[in-house]
């Protein structure tokens, strides 16, 4: 009786976890989507709206913060096989009032999206480098979990945090400065995501395969 009862408890108490969405190039867009509508299934949506705000602040979203001519980033972005990043973590963060926060399993870093800016909540996502997973709190907030928790509280950041320290140790990240990728496009060999990044600027291959 009382090994149930200690696995009853167990269970019972809230867990911050990982909610795993599809590696398919949209898991940004897909986890932004879960924790601000309890839904995976429109990334296509949130890449319009990202690339709407994009083209409506031209003085904002310069060609020098894009990387590239705002049409030509807005057009890229529309594309299934573009990973969102930074850029549009910082523009989803304003158009819904939502403090987003990114935890890195390799760094440990936390970046906040959003930060000081007023906002009353924060959603989690953790990244391994190549791939972003919202964060839920589970036992709590229905059956989905509490996808939503106060900036006030900084408590829900140690336990992100401890999180990634797990997945750390445990080695469930990729060292985008060293992983060996091929462009499918033309088969060039490259070493990490800055060599992959400028390939894809320079010739226009999007498309890579880690080998």
């Amino acid at each position: 009786m009382g090994l149930c009862y200690s696995s009853l408890l167990s269970q019972a108490q809230p867990k911050l976890a990982r909610r795993i969405v599809p590696a398919d190039n949209s898991c940004l867009f897909r986890s932004i989507s879960y924790l601000i509508t309890n839904d995976t299934d429109s990334p296509s949506e949130l890449r319009q709206l990202a690339a709407g705000i994009i083209l409506s602040n031209p003085h904002r979203y310069s060609s020098v913060v894009l990387g590239k001519e705002r049409q030509e980033y807005v057009e890229w972005l529309l594309r299934d096989e573009s990973w969102g990043g930074a850029i549009e973590l910082s523009v989803l963060s304003e158009h819904y009032k939502v403090e987003l926060d990114v935890v890195d399993i390799q760094s440990q870093r936390i970046d906040r999206f959003g930060e000081g800016a007023g906002f009353r909540d924060r959603a989690l996502l953790i990244y391994d480098g190549i791939h972003y997973d919202p964060l839920v709190m589970e036992g709590v907030g229905g059956a989905g979990g509490q996808r939503m928790f106060p900036v006030s509280d900084a408590r829900i950041l140690e336990k992100a945090s401890q999180l990634a320290r797990e997945a750390f140790q445990a080695r469930q990240y990729t060292d985008v400065a060293k992983f060996s990728l091929k462009c499918l496009a033309c088969g060039t060999g490259l070493q990490g995501q800055s060599e992959a990044q400028r390939h894809a600027m320079e010739t226009g291959h999007i498309n890579f395969g880690e080998v």
